[in-house]
């Protein structure tokens, strides 16, 4: 079962490296790296560089576009294996983190995307929040998650075949990785696991965040917006 990791990168050099190494260290010569840069203007380039250099399984693309969104969309168009991770730029996984979620991917055929629990550290890696999942409720349910929520694209993995339900990713939803996991939940394709295997760095420059700070009027446009591109999600792959 071969992997593919999309990592999507924008001025990450401060933490970049541990990441690339917690993943590394837990692929197989035929795995893949992916990264998708969102025109970093910090030293960030220069470090997948001498990553890719000296190893075949790192390469790097170029977002042509520019926003979160875009930039996980391109990683994962050019990932090629079985099972595809997402990876944020400054968290660390956890040692284990590969061969487990394999094994559930192995053990349920029927199961397309993954999502595991996931510790929320600060700067240094000292926990802040013990588990995402009673943090934010996190819980199955295509209604419970467009109402709030809990799904964490550095937590997911999912099979190359997912692929053609998510992409493109609508621009119109609030983040890619609660339409990943509301495509996967809609078609009862996605389970969630009680392993903490990401350490989840949050500091003052980190993109996502644990919580939701969006206006009402804004999260009532989301919530009708992904309702209507789901309903025809659902159409398009009946």
């Amino acid at each position: 079962m071969k992997v593919s990791v999309a990592m999507a990168t924008y001025n990450g050099e401060k933490y970049i490296k541990q990441q690339i190494d917690s993943i590394l260290s837990q692929l197989n010569s035929d795995d893949e790296l992916i990264i998708s840069d969102d025109h970093s203007s910090d030293g960030t380039l220069s470090i997948i560089e001498e990553y890719r250099k000296k190893d075949s399984r790192v390469k790097l693309i170029m977002n042509e576009e520019s926003g979160v969104t875009s930039n996980f969309e391109n990683a994962i168009k050019h990932t090629q294996n079985e099972i595809i991770f997402l990876s944020d730029q400054d968290d660390v996984w956890k040692p284990e983190k590969v061969e487990i979620i394999k094994a559930y991917f192995e053990r349920n055929s029927k199961i397309q995307m993954i999502m595991s629990d996931i510790t929320v550290v600060d700067n240094n890696l000292n926990t802040t929040i013990e588990s995402f999942y009673q943090f934010r409720g996190s819980r199955l349910g295509v209604l419970k998650n467009i109402i709030k929520n809990s799904y964490i694209g550095c937590a997911m993995s999912f099979r190359k075949e997912l692929k053609t339900k998510i992409l493109p990713i609508p621009r119109n939803v609030p983040m890619h990785d609660m339409w990943i996991g509301l495509v996967a939940d809609l078609n009862k394709s996605a389970l969630l696991i009680p392993e903490k295997l990401i350490y989840y760095r949050r500091h003052d420059s980190t993109v996502t965040s644990v919580e939701n700070t969006s206006s009402l009027k804004e999260k009532i446009l989301w919530r009708y917006q992904i309702s209507s591109l789901l309903l025809k999600s659902y159409i398009k792959n009946r």
